[in-house]
């Protein structure tokens, strides 16, 4: 089979999950009527700024605010103003940004509407520490070790939560008793608001307790402020029921499902049949390759026909535990373990990218993953098994000419996953 063909659809599948959740499309249909006050927009994600963009398109009355993006994500506005920060490690730009925000939200009356837009990555956006003794010094160093340590998006946000002024419903009780309408695109699994960004806008049903746990269960090293800030009555976080945020309201108009569903479409015009395997996968990305590569060799009948050719989509967010000196980036070094549990099956095509066009830290997607890829790494003498224990996937990748580089997508609905399997008898 020509492998171009394959590349080629699976870049079209990507492409349309990525489309799915474009801020220009989901964002208008859910706007809410004007208020009899102002409207104030804040917001905080990778898709902040192209969200902002999409409501002073579809806004006609006043309008203000203030939203954060990372850095080489922000799109021109008029009437909102877009702070570029740093992300995944937060900086000070981020920290300036939050503190402005909440005021922002503070000085809002019982007339105004204020109109929250969260993404993913927002949370490392949205650093202001509580004022409980804590620093930008201490985020950044816990975030910093959060990363490193296995734990997963859940377990990082109940801990950024519970050390923030901002986040975990704190800017919606801030600004009451004005309306607060939340527009959330997800990035995690379950879809859940208390999670996409650190929920600075809904109740948190975590705890502090759980907090301590988990910094204690990957062994984080914390100041003595944290300990005692998250043993504080200060850092619990408002709770379901609380009558601060009866005026608030979140609604997802992004989701990793709507995403995969729109790329199994695709798949299924070119003659593919599309299996998808969920939203919310989780776990370590090299044993997430070993799995799917043997749900990958099950769908090619382990080398003999099939009914049909078929695609294995997926989506959700895995880890990966750093334990070597390179590049990381979880979506290729899934790729590169399921490729060395396939070891060249001629059917199996994979492609593996972060929607927001990162993956890691790295300024690529992710990479495509073809029968022959791993044999031409050998035969430029790479030793494969080296790379996976050295976390270094994305320069095997990039000597391969293999990333899949897209530039800031200005959307965030977390990893997509593709495995292509073809006729054996197209091999």
């Amino acid at each position: 089979m020509n492998h171009d063909v394959p590349a080629r659809l699976l870049r079209r599948m990507f492409e349309a999950a990525v489309a799915a959740a474009l801020p220009a499309r989901v964002v208008p249909p859910h706007l809410p009527a004007p208020p009899k006050g102002r409207t104030i927009v804040l917001g905080a994600g990778k898709a902040s700024a192209a969200m902002a963009r999409a409501v002073e398109e579809h806004w006609t009355g006043p309008l203000e605010g203030l939203v954060v993006t990372r850095y080489g994500h922000g799109v021109p506005c008029d009437r909102i103003e877009i702070v570029e920060a740093a992300h995944p490690v937060p900086d000070e730009a981020g920290r300036m940004a939050a503190a402005r925000m909440l005021a922002m939200a503070e000085a809002a009356g019982p007339d105004d509407l204020v109109i929250c837009l969260i993404s993913g990555g927002g949370s490392a956006l949205l650093a202001l520490p509580a004022e409980d003794g804590l620093s930008l010094g201490d985020k950044q160093a816990i975030n910093a070790a959060l990363l490193r340590s296995g734990a997963d998006i859940g377990q990082m946000n109940t801990v950024r939560r519970h050390i923030s002024a901002i986040k975990g419903g704190r800017l919606a009780v801030a600004a009451h008793p004005a309306r607060v309408v939340s527009l959330l695109i997800s990035d995690v699994p379950g879809d859940d608001p208390a999670a996409i960004a650190s929920g600075p806008t809904v109740a948190d049903p975590t705890t502090s307790a759980e907090a301590a746990a988990i910094l204690a269960r990957y062994g984080v090293e914390v100041p003595d402020s944290v300990r005692r800030h998250l043993a504080s009555p200060a850092s619990e976080t408002p709770k379901p029921g609380d009558p601060r945020l009866a005026q608030a309201t979140a609604t997802l108009v992004a989701t990793p499902q709507k995403s995969l569903l729109a790329a199994a479409e695709v798949a299924r015009a070119a003659g593919y049949t599309p299996l998808i395997l969920g939203d919310a996968l989780e776990g370590e990305a090299a044993e997430m390759g070993k799995v799917l590569a043997g749900m990958a060799r099950a769908a090619a009948g382990t080398g003999h026909p099939v009914d049909a050719p078929c695609v294995l989509i997926s989506g959700g967010e895995t880890t990966v535990t750093l334990r070597g000196t390179g590049r990381g980036g979880r979506n290729v070094e899934f790729l590169l373990s399921l490729g060395l549990a396939l070891n060249g099956h001629p059917q199996v095509w994979a492609l593996a990218c972060d929607t927001d066009g990162i993956d890691g830290t790295e300024p690529a997607a992710g990479a495509l993953l073809a029968p022959d890829s791993l044999a031409r790494a050998r035969a430029l003498g790479w030793d494969l098994r080296k790379v996976l224990e050295r976390n270094d996937a994305h320069s095997l990748f990039s000597a391969l000419g293999d990333q899949v580089v897209t530039g800031p997508t200005l959307t965030n609905v977390n990893d997509f996953r593709a495995i292509l399997i073809a006729r054996a008898d197209r091999g």
